[in-house]
């Protein structure tokens, strides 16, 4: 286990001793369901509104400092707190769950899995497929390319395609679901 799957897991446990629904996104989540890639932070999706306060970072501990403000991310039109770890530039990002209706469904079909050793609740691999569509940035388009490589037939095709269409990456989506052998 790496420093930055020990860290990404000191929040998992802080967010669930706290009693906060939250699922763990990003390249976390892409390369458990994918096929592993390096990552400067860890993308996490909370059910709150105003974000995580003293009790959540005294659960951290020392080595980390939480930013106390709410910022707004551009990206996913969400509000957002930050997590830094002291000793390193790993950073924790928190984002807060929007009304958005993927949003709000891909936290619904959350999975708890064994990741390192420990239960943690992730995104689906559909839902991971979908949501980097959305950003489709080229690291985001090959977790996809990933993704779907590695899980093939797992996949529920249905419920990516319904998406894709309402987001208006069905053909991205099908170019790079072409480049994969076999699917």
């Amino acid at each position: 286990m790496t420093p930055q799957d020990s860290m990404t897991l000191q929040v998992a446990d802080a967010l669930a001793a706290c009693g906060f629904g939250y699922l763990l996104a990003g390249s976390f989540a892409s390369n458990f369901y994918g096929i592993p890639r390096s990552t400067n932070d860890a993308d996490f999706v909370l059910q709150l509104e105003s974000g995580v306060g003293a009790d959540f970072a005294a659960k951290l501990g020392d080595d980390f400092e939480l930013d106390p403000q709410l910022g707004f991310e551009t990206v996913t039109g969400t509000h957002r707190q930050y997590v830094r770890h002291r000793k390193s530039p790993f950073e924790i990002e928190l984002f807060m769950l929007s009304k958005d209706a993927h949003d709000q469904e891909r936290f619904a079909r959350r999975c708890e899995q064994l990741l390192f050793g420990r239960k943690v609740w992730l995104l689906s691999a559909e839902d991971v497929i979908i949501s980097k569509l959305r950003w489709a940035r080229s690291k985001d388009k090959d977790d996809v390319k990933d993704v779907m490589s590695v899980q093939r037939d797992r996949l529920d095709w249905p419920y990516i395609e319904n998406w894709c269409r309402q987001h208006g990456t069905l053909v991205l989506m099908e170019e790079i679901r072409q480049s994969v052998p076999e699917i």
